[in-house]
């Protein structure tokens, strides 16, 4: 790849993947309270497809980010993958709803009940084989435990 915008923030190695620290957070290529569809699917589309112009190699997103609709964004941007990128995606927490709703010209943040932690080892791999289809990857790069909660000890939130 030539020099890119991404590429001062300097480099590591993920998976055996070169890649530009300056990586691309996929949170909110949704509706209001990551929830739902965006207002302009499209433009989202263009958006990440903009990223990986200009050197951006690393997206981050998760099945709760939507949920899943962030996944379908990316891979309908991007997909087939060039061999440069990596796609990182995480599990660990549901949805409820949306994390914040609009109450009048106001916008009302209902808090950490919207995103409740689940660390079974079977949801977790669940959960990484619907992102493997939704983002169409055999084999995930980077998969994520998007939980810390000390009601899930180490040992039962691995899943094989």
């Amino acid at each position: 790849m030539t020099a890119s915008l991404a590429d001062g923030a300097g480099t590591f190695e993920i998976a055996g993947k070169k890649v530009a620290r300056l990586g691309f957070g996929a949170m909110r290529l949704t509706g209001l309270g990551i929830w739902g569809e965006p207002e302009d699917r499209a433009e989202c589309v263009r958006v990440v497809r903009r990223a990986v112009e200009l050197g951006v190699q690393l997206i981050d997103t998760a099945d709760s980010y939507g949920p899943h609709i962030s996944e379908e964004i990316i891979r309908e941007a991007v997909h087939p993958y060039p061999d440069d990128v990596l796609i990182a995606t995480k599990a660990g927490l549901t949805r409820n709803g949306p994390d914040v709703i609009r109450r009048g010209d106001e916008l009302v943040r209902l808090g950490p009940r919207a995103w409740p932690p689940v660390g079974r080892p079977e949801y977790l791999r669940q959960q990484t084989l619907l992102s493997m289809r939704r983002l169409d990857l055999e084999a995930i790069d980077l998969f994520q435990l998007h939980l810390s909660t000390p009601r899930f000890r180490w040992r039962t939130r691995s899943a094989s």
